[in-house]
């Protein structure tokens, strides 16, 4: 066996990945650290920027950088990392052993966080507006689907947010914006954590290079000031001066706090809570007031009629917000910068084609994507996609995991610039600025899917054109469209 390469027999997949992108891209060489090395065979190539995955003795190959994330932490390496202490698939990759309920619903949010990442690293203009997002979208979320720890997306869009800005933007993006900061410094923390733990990393002789997080921004919380307990009716002269009293005190003065329990005052329900606390004649202003402001609140509700008149329900969002139109590809070429990347001249039925963007290069080839009949979503904001100017969004189908990608298409005869509508909804379109400002295509999209015959429906109301419903080309069955 002299001078030959040692092969594990119980290796399950192989991947072979340039060096370059194994070192610039910091997830997939953490994701790659944690992977059994018995069992994963990595082979690396001096150039290029391409990943495959070859599972199974050749029976599979995936070249999707996501897919193969998903698969290294699902089923390709039986579940390995999507189980305690990892659960890098929320524990969603096995439903039958240990997943959720809701476990194709988590995948397919996973799936979609991820291209969220890709669409940042491609372009950083909206950072701003994706932080906003996000710090309402974890209001009540610790994750960003349900895990009991940071996911593969967690990371993927950690890892995307704190390398799309300089230390110094990103701090003034997240100010104020408590739980996309929480969420960002926990991801961060568990990033380090794994990084430091990872057998790739520590494993005598690993040829793996360093997962490389000192490339990321370091985010880092905001010292919080000592808190105060209020009932919410003192004057702004009390409020003031514990304010005032609690700058004073020095912070161990305050954890000390008398040796009274909860930091307030006797009784234990009031209290300044945690800094200086209250004067004798300040809890006393305050008393008063409260009783005076209980007898004018129960006296206001005495003169109240019994029954209220219930405000009316906001109108439910339909999918006839969306402006969807038959379209034709007249003209696709490759993106000169960005290898996943088509641009196109579409005809919607104006003036002149819209320039698009699409991912669709590891799916399509480029003889395919020419004088080809698509859907088109026109209402979206023109954005710049690594230098190309692109309005609109060419609709596809996939799979919950994007291996499998194909066009959604209308049915034959139908006419170009023809809106697309869907049973029961026959509403306008919104504005393109509002579609942005309200994230309106984000809410609608979970329901935008393809029925069992893969035609193309929104809640179950199908899709139709003057000729006819829409369907993916190839008949995919319960997709997604987007």
């Amino acid at each position: 066996m002299s001078g030959e390469a040692v092969i594990s027999q119980s290796a399950l997949a192989k991947l072979t990945i340039s060096a370059p992108l194994l070192t610039s891209d910091p997830l997939v060489a953490l994701i790659v650290s944690l992977c059994p090395p018995r069992q994963l065979t990595v082979s690396q190539k001096k150039k290029g920027a391409d990943v495959t995955l070859e599972i199974n003795n050749d029976t599979q190959t995936l070249t999707y950088r996501n897919a193969i994330l998903r698969s290294l932490c699902g089923m390709v390496l039986h579940n390995q990392l999507d189980g305690p202490p990892y659960f890098l698939l929320g524990g969603n990759s096995a439903p039958g052993i240990g997943g959720s309920s809701d476990a194709a619903l988590a995948m397919a949010g996973i799936s979609s966080w991820m291209s969220v990442a890709d669409s940042l690293r491609l372009d950083s203009q909206e950072l701003g507006k994706l932080i906003e997002y996000l710090d309402g979208y974890l209001a009540g979320r610790s994750f960003l689907v349900t895990s009991p720890s940071a996911t593969l997306a967690d990371l993927d869009l950690y890892m995307a947010i704190a390398s799309a800005a300089s230390s110094d933007v990103l701090s003034e993006l997240i100010s104020g914006h408590a739980n996309v900061t929480r969420w960002l410094v926990q991801c961060q923390s568990t990033a380090s954590e794994l990084a430091a733990t990872a057998p790739g990393q520590v494993a005598t002789g690993s040829k793996l290079p360093p997962v490389g997080l000192d490339k990321l921004v370091v985010i880092a919380p905001p010292a919080q000031p000592v808190p105060f307990f209020f009932y919410g009716d003192e004057d702004d002269d009390v409020v003031a001066a514990a304010a005032k009293s609690a700058s004073a005190a020095p912070a161990a003065a305050a954890g000390k706090g008398g040796g009274k329990k909860g930091g307030g005052d006797a009784g234990g329900k009031g209290g300044g809570g945690g800094g200086g606390g209250l004067t004798d004649e300040e809890k006393k202003a305050a008393a008063e007031k409260r009783a005076k402001a209980k007898a004018e609140k129960a006296a206001k509700k005495a003169k109240q009629p019994k029954a209220k008149q219930q405000q009316q329900a906001p109108a439910e969002l339909s999918v006839s917000a969306l402006d969807i139109r038959v379209g034709k590809i007249i003209k696709a070429w490759n993106h000169d910068d960005a290898e996943k990347l088509y641009c196109e001249e579409v005809d919607v039925g104006e003036d002149k084609p819209r320039q698009i963007a699409s991912g669709l290069r590891p799916f399509y080839k480029l003889e395919d994507m020419q004088n080809r009949m698509v859907l088109v979503l026109c209402n979206l904001k023109a954005r710049n996609l690594v230098g190309f100017p692109s309005h609109g969004m060419v609709m596809c189908a996939s799979n919950d995991d994007h291996t499998k990608v194909e066009f959604a298409v209308p049915p034959e005869g139908a006419k170009i610039g023809e809106r697309v509508m869907f049973e029961g909804h026959d509403g306008e379109p919104e504005a393109e600025n509002k579609v942005a400002k309200k994230k309106i295509f984000d809410k609608l999209a979970p329901d935008l899917m393809t029925d069992a015959d893969g035609v193309v429906i929104w809640k179950g109301a199908k899709s139709s054109t003057s000729a006819g419903p829409c369907k993916a080309v190839n008949g995919m069955p319960n997709a997604h469209v987007a």
